[in-house]
């Protein structure tokens, strides 16, 4: 019963915490510092899910980034493909395709 109610806890001041923006609308104006670091927001959290799924491998979580993992080099190859086209679906096309033939050929 206690998990229950941390797990409602934490939902309910979830969406106070995003409902409280919403509400506010245009009232509040938020600081200029504030406004240009929330654009590496997207980033950082892509980042986060990202580099463990391509660095770690394994059940028991052991970083593989040696010969062999063929996840590192096509990472790079779809980050490089970002970089030059600012393209999201060449982007997964080339990082997928890459990973998928590395995978086949090893």
């Amino acid at each position: 019963m206690t998990r229950w109610l941390v797990v409602i806890a934490a939902g309910l001041l979830t969406y106070a915490i995003r409902s409280s923006l919403i509400f506010a609308g245009g009232r509040v104006t938020m600081p200029v510092a504030a406004r240009s670091a929330l654009r590496f927001v997207t980033v950082a959290a892509l980042a986060a899910l990202i580099v463990p799924a391509v660095l770690y491998a394994g059940a028991p979580a052991h970083l593989d980034a040696g010969p062999g993992n063929e996840r590192v080099p096509a990472a790079l190859l779809a980050a490089v493909v970002a970089r030059v086209t600012d393209n999201i679906w060449l982007t997964i096309v080339a990082g997928m395709g890459a990973f998928w033939l590395l995978r086949a050929f090893t």
